[in-house]
């Protein structure tokens, strides 16, 4: 795997892979959360689920781990060669009008996404892990997942930092997810309907997480 990984269009091709399936983990993410506005039992049903359930946290959880670290990993790696190989006047003279503010700082606006996810999971992921962890803990017990979520967007700072962090994705997204396809060889198949598909879910998956972060805000309990 090592050697497959040193030539550029493998680290292309691995990048897309690995970009495909956080895509997806998105569309599930976005959807499980968006219930959380629909009915809160049964947000708390799927979350329970999710949390608790042995194949989700120990097989899929250290996938998606691996998938994230891997692909950013990738990504700065093909920026740095990137950057390295141009010619600076080239740069300079050709950059602003052959690409888009998306493809330029993709590195950037993939970088706030990688801090938005620390943040996530200091959020939800490290207390739900010492809530199983503590002396106290019942698995028996129902655990109201919604509330918490519900607690966590009532910080307005914090309400602003995931809208702010939900615009970055959507830029990351608007060039990055047709990329993948560009990546794996799925560019020139349908071309104009794929990308398409990856503008519209581009916009729509981001403006659902605001919309989400918004519902609890502004919601009483």
């Amino acid at each position: 795997m090592s050697g497959f990984l040193k030539t550029t269009v493998a680290r292309k091709y691995a990048m897309g892979l690995s970009g495909l399936f956080l895509v997806l983990y998105l569309a599930l993410h976005v959807t499980v959360n968006f219930i959380s506005t629909i009915s809160p039992d049964i947000y708390n049903k799927l979350s329970e689920f999710m949390g608790y359930n042995f194949i989700v946290q120990a097989l899929l959880q250290p996938i998606l781990v691996i998938g994230v670290v891997f692909h950013f990993v990738m990504a700065f790696v093909l920026e740095t060669n990137n950057r390295k190989a141009r010619p600076i006047k080239y740069v300079k003279y050709n950059q602003q009008s052959n690409t888009t503010w998306m493809s330029r700082n993709m590195i950037y606006t993939g970088g706030v996404v990688l801090l938005f996810l620390a943040l996530h999971m200091y959020d939800f992921f490290f207390p739900e892990i010492g809530h199983k962890l503590g002396t106290g803990y019942d698995s028996a017990v129902a655990h109201d997942f919604y509330h918490e979520v519900w607690i966590a967007f009532q910080d307005p700072v914090r309400l602003i930092l995931y809208i702010v962090a939900f615009i970055f994705l959507m830029l990351h997204l608007l060039h990055g997810f047709y990329g993948s396809f560009q990546s794996i060889g799925w560019g020139d198949k349908r071309s104009a309907a794929m990308r398409g598909f990856a503008k519209w879910y581009s916009v729509i998956v981001p403006v659902l997480f605001i919309y989400i972060a918004l519902f609890h805000y502004f919601v009483k309990l």
